[in-house]
């Protein structure tokens, strides 16, 4: 799959078979995350690979939008680390950059995933915080369940070009 059809085909995955995700595919997923760009090659991200059936069966009781975790084969928490900043504050970038690195690995690899948000919903982030014993350095970006898909939603044409403003804001770009 060329990386146009990837990033056009790439969609949220909420229901998943019950076939496991290798520990290779998520090594692939883990590499393709630190390939991520990061201010001042910072990398401040760090990763919590959860496999546990009975974490996973927790998470939507923390986050209401993760029920599809009961499902998952494995779920990667996505954090960043304050101690590796170079720059503060990008931490955030970084670690969404590294998410969507996973998530096109994922659709390439054939499995599905869905970045489900943690930051910057402060009871969440403590909820997570408290569940995998978190260092205070260390903030919860995201979980990303991960699985052999289960449905295959269509994609949507989602290009706008009333949204691409030319040199400046009153300018349309054609």
């Amino acid at each position: 799959m060329n990386v146009f059809d990837a990033i056009r085909t790439r969609r949220s995955i909420r229901k998943f078979t019950p076939e496991p995700v290798s520990p290779d595919q998520v090594r692939i997923l883990l590499q393709a995350a630190m390939m991520a760009p990061s201010a001042g090659n910072a990398q401040p991200w760090q990763f919590l690979v959860v496999d546990d059936r009975r974490l996973l069966e927790r998470i939507p009781s923390i986050h209401p939008y993760a029920a599809m975790s009961r499902e998952a084969s494995v779920g990667i928490l996505v954090c960043g680390d304050l101690s590796r900043e170079k720059y503060p504050g990008f931490w955030v970038q970084d670690c969404a950059a590294a998410v969507q690195n996973l998530l096109l690995a994922a659709h390439g690899l054939g499995l599905g995933a869905v970045w489900t948000g943690i930051y910057p919903d402060r009871d969440r982030e403590a909820r997570f915080r408290e569940l995998f014993h978190l260092p205070t350095s260390i903030i919860p970006l995201a979980f990303i369940p991960v699985g052999h898909p289960a449905q295959h939603p269509p994609t949507p044409e989602r290009f706008d070009p009333s949204r691409i403003h030319h040199n400046t804001w009153n300018s349309p770009w054609s």
